[in-house]
């Protein structure tokens, strides 16, 4: 038994998640913050989702893409957070393999698709502020439905090599994972081969996937940032600029922290592996906090009918 954690073994039937390796002690207190994040998460997402299928005002490309971007929130959330809190309460450290591969599907998966989300917002706050009369032409329902198959066959596709390269590696080296969750590069480094093709494939789907993503939707902003500055009034440009500030924050709140992390884990090797695993945690867990607080405080429509909502209810 003492052995079991370094036995060789093609393709172990369980992985050990350590949690947050140096804070084990400190679970208890730490999985308080993160089931609140979690609980915000739902509550928020669920409300974004049922405010914009009740009111028929709301039924415009704009609020189809925010539905978009709150399933793949409440996707990546609910990944990791429930095992996680098993972990932390319940000492249940072990996971399937397959599980563990299943789960690393999802998180990068919808991970792809909420940059590809971001994407197709850009486009939507393009085509209103700097071609108005072609809006309701261009982004039709017909074309939404489109945008929408393409994000989630391009996040699919492009993370299914993840699963099948970290499927075939011998884990011979030890079958306990240094992370809250099956991240793949956490599990990757299990491998008692030369995985550098894994290596070298994530480094492609971030710069091709996830830097291309960025370059069109700072290109998008440029051109929407001229086009404000070229309104004639003072207030225009403000009201027209509020349209796009929940947008930008929410492109913030999720690509700073994302990019500090697989950045450190490729780079960072000096830095204290417990703040590795804390800062991929807060990635996958604050955006989906945010973003529905971010478009309900920011958006007026919104902001309005939960209001109503609200008010109806109290009388």
């Amino acid at each position: 038994m003492a052995d079991s954690n370094t036995t060789d073994f093609s393709n172990p039937s369980t992985f050990i998640l350590l949690g947050i390796p140096g804070l084990e002690l400190a679970h208890v207190w730490i999985s308080i913050p993160f089931c609140a994040m979690y609980a915000i998460a739902i509550l928020g997402n669920f409300t974004i989702l049922f405010i914009v299928k009740r009111e028929l005002s709301l039924h415009k490309p704009m609020y189809y893409f925010l539905c978009m971007l709150a399933v793949t929130d409440l996707v990546l959330s609910t990944s990791i957070l429930p095992k996680m809190l098993a972990s932390f309460w319940f000492n249940s450290r072990e996971i399937d393999f397959s599980a563990c591969l299943t789960q690393m599907y999802f998180i990068h998966c919808f991970l792809v698709m909420e940059t590809g989300i971001f994407v197709a917002m850009a486009l939507d706050r393009y085509v209103a502020i700097c071609h108005p009369l072609r809006y309701s032409t261009t982004l039709t329902n017909h074309m939404v439905v489109k945008i929408g198959l393409t994000v989630v066959l391009r996040g699919g596709i492009f993370v299914l090599p993840y699963i099948l390269l970290a499927r075939q590696w011998p884990y011979c080296r030890t079958n306990i994972i240094p992370h809250s969750y099956c991240e793949h590069i956490a599990v990757v480094k299990l491998a008692c081969a030369d995985t550098r093709v894994s290596s070298y494939y994530g480094l492609f789907v971030l710069l091709s996937v996830i830097g291309l993503d960025v370059i069109f939707i700072a290109v998008s902003y440029i051109q929407i940032l001229r086009a404000i500055f070229n309104l004639s009034t003072k207030d225009a440009r403000l009201k027209t600029f509020r349209t796009c500030s929940s947008h930008l924050c929410v492109i913030l709140a999720f690509y700073i922290p994302a990019l500090f992390s697989s950045l450190m884990y490729r780079f960072g090797q000096n830095v204290p592996l417990h703040f590795h695993v804390l800062i991929a945690n807060m990635y996958l867990l604050v955006p989906p906090m945010l973003n529905p607080i971010i478009y309900g405080v920011s958006t007026k429509q919104i902001r309005d009918r939960l209001l109503r909502l609200f008010t109806h209810k109290g009388t």
